[in-house]
């Protein structure tokens, strides 16, 4: 016995709608080797945890590190709560100043991923189109933008940003906290950008020689447009890798600053500064001042660069 078929469809019914954006990507090849990898898993999750801490610092800090009139300096460089001489209303101890180091920690956080993924958008956004602007015309334009990129690849990131953060300093003396933000992330984003001209600019020369740019050249299509909205959307999956690399090296690169005191204003510290403040005492026994915020600042980085390697593998079908 044969099993009976469904009816056909009336002629006036509607058609089924396709699948949502969400729908696809959790049906999607990304999403499988996400959940696959255990390594990716794990890094998401603690990635996670240091973003949600970071940005919900108002509400789950125990402290307002910032709130002077809250600090006692009686209680400085108090130890964890486990070591004795420690207090339960600090669970990491504090600092010289009797800041609680677990609201520091996290507001600080706070400040180096602000820094940090304002930089990469920023660097992102002139190198992608620097790079697209050279592998597309080719000729005199991307010889000069190429030798631009290789005169910046022959000094150390750092001193690049020193320089550029000195002389910001100097040019704007009595500048607002805000302008002071504003240099530190234009002095990191001017360090970042030319790997991303140069991966783009890689991209863009194959993806100019292929049929469907030719057709849209044939039909009279601009070559604007044909940058942004048939070649760029080809070459970013490269760029969303070297992105979330890079968010990890802007966030060091800003501690490096903070650290060496010409990062982010001392009224607002981030990781680096309350690392370089735990440092003076860390050969007089409180280790824990600068101990609690290097181990903020390597999970954040240790598991962004992890997120990063996996993206690599799950958008490259050679790797899987």
């Amino acid at each position: 016995m044969t099993a009976s078929l469904p009816p056909p469809p009336a002629s006036g019914a509607p058609a089924p709608r396709p699948p949502n954006a969400l729908k696809r990507f959790f049906d999607g090849d990304v999403w499988h080797s996400f959940t696959r990898s255990p390594f990716a898993m794990v890094a998401a999750f603690v990635a996670l945890c240091c973003l949600v801490c970071a940005l919900f610092a108002n509400w789950i800090a125990p402290h307002d590190p910032f709130d002077l009139s809250a600090l006692e300096l009686m209680d400085s460089r108090l130890p964890p709560a486990w070591i004795e001489g420690g207090s339960a209303k600090y669970l990491l101890g504090t600092d010289d100043q009797g800041r609680d180091l677990l609201s520091a920690i996290m507001y600080g956080a706070r400040i180096s991923l602000l820094v940090g993924v304002a930089s990469v958008i920023l660097s992102m956004i002139i190198g992608v189109g620097l790079g697209l602007l050279s592998g597309f015309v080719g000729g005199k334009v991307d010889a000069f933008i190429m030798r631009i990129c290789d005169v910046m690849l022959s000094f150390p990131s750092i001193l690049i940003a020193l320089l550029i953060d000195g002389v910001g300093r100097v040019v704007f003396k009595d500048a607002h906290e805000s302008l002071a933000f504003a240099v530190l992330i234009l002095a990191i984003s001017l360090t970042g950008w030319v790997q991303y001209a140069r991966t783009v600019r890689g991209s863009t020369m194959v993806e100019r020689n292929k049929e469907y740019v030719q057709a849209a050249r044939v039909i009279g299509v601009q070559p604007m447009a044909i940058m942004w909205r048939h070649v760029l959307p080809n070459v970013t999956g490269p760029v969303l890798v070297l992105a979330t690399l890079q968010v990890a090296s802007a966030i060091l690169t800003e501690a490096t600053l903070s650290f060496l005191g010409v990062g982010v204003p001392p009224t607002s510290p981030s990781l680096g500064t309350l690392i370089r403040i735990g440092n003076d005492f860390l050969f007089s026994g409180e280790w824990w001042i600068t101990i609690w915020p290097s181990t903020m600042l390597v999970l954040i980085t240790v598991s962004v660069n992890m997120l990063g390697d996996w993206l690599r593998d799950a958008l490259n079908p050679r790797l899987r």
